[in-house]
């Protein structure tokens, strides 16, 4: 197994604990109106469904495997920091391109303050999540 075969593994589960809490979230009643794959369906013209598969793909595929791709350049001095600063710049991204994007203004600010709050939150935990399932593949599957 390769540094990106591990990079996919850690942005999937990655993604599966920030779904888990987007889930949450809106079953508590917590900003539901901050549903992102509602969005993402949304601005492509297709439903819920397809939004959350392409969720999974973006966490998947282009952070996982991004993650993997500039690993070495991330500062940070564990995998775990590593993640959170990649999860950072990824969050940057979705506050200034993706949310104008889907009606929800700069930084989501359309929705309310805690629409930036909430997700930088939810960014922290996945780079967190992303930088130890990386490290413990790696681990695991990659030898010395």
């Amino acid at each position: 197994m390769n540094n990106m075969s591990v990079g996919l593994i850690a942005g999937f589960v990655a993604t599966v604990v920030l779904s888990a809490m987007m889930i949450a979230k809106g079953m508590m009643g917590v900003m539901p109106e901050l549903n992102v794959a509602a969005m993402i369906g949304n601005m492509m013209g297709a439903s819920v469904v397809v939004g959350w598969i392409v969720h999974f793909m973006i966490g998947t595929i282009a952070w996982g495997a991004g993650f993997a791709a500039l690993y070495g350049m991330l500062p940070g001095n564990s995998v775990v920091v590593k993640g959170i600063v990649f999860s950072m710049v990824a969050w940057l991204g979705m506050m200034i391109l993706v949310m104008p994007m889907a009606g929800a203004g700069l930084f989501g600010m359309n929705l309310g303050i805690m629409a930036p709050i909430m997700t930088v939150v939810l960014h922290i935990i996945f780079g967190a999540v992303l930088g130890a399932v990386y490290q413990a593949a790696t681990s695991r599957f990659i030898p010395s």
